[in-house]
Order: structure tokens, then sequence, then C-alpha cells
């Protein structure tokens, strides 16, 4: 898995992590920029939405900042990209819900 396809799945598991958790967008933004990301909330969405990539670093802080709101929820983690070995995505198999399968 390269680094494009591995920020695509990265965007693609925290963006079901964010559903589950039941967040918002405008609350995810704000809580990744108050913990240090730099990428406005339109870029966020585009990311969350496979219109744009993000940097690692920036991926990673916006898995944090999701992982913090949802502490406590019942919801998957998001993954960091460390978790998202390249050409293994079998680790992240178990967090898939029936509907992402095969796509």
């Amino acid at each position: 898995m390269d680094e494009e396809e591995a920020g695509r799945e990265q965007a693609r598991l925290l963006r079901r992590a964010m559903v589950q958790a039941n967040l918002q967008l405008d609350e995810l933004w704000l809580h990744y920029f108050s913990i240090g990301g730099d990428a406005g909330p339109m870029e966020v969405d585009a990311y969350l939405n496979h219109a744009m990539g993000l940097p690692r670093l920036q991926r990673d802080v916006l898995a944090h900042a999701l992982n913090e709101l949802a502490d406590g929820r019942p919801s998957p983690r998001a993954p960091y990209a460390k978790d998202l070995s390249p050409g293994d995505t079998s680790r992240n198999d178990h967090r898939d819900d029936d509907d992402s399968r095969g796509s």
C-alpha cells in the first residue's frame, strides 16, 4: 500500500469512526485545530470525502482528535498512519462494517 492508498484508507476508517461516534465535522475540526492541526475545515471535509489528501502528520493529528472526542463512546478508534502498514490492511478488517467490505 503506497502513501496515497494509506491516506485514503485512513480517511475511510476515520470517517466511519466519526459517524459511529456521532461526531459532527465542525466538532472534530475544532478539536483537531485546538491540538495543533493546521488544515482548514474545508480541507478536512475534502480529505474525509477523498477529494484531496493530507500529509501523514495532519492525518494522525486528525485521528488523535477523533480518538480523544470519541473516548468512552461505543465506536471504533481512528487508525494512525503506523497502523496501516504497507501492503497489509488485514489488521483493520475487524474494524470494517459489512457495507464497507469489498469496496
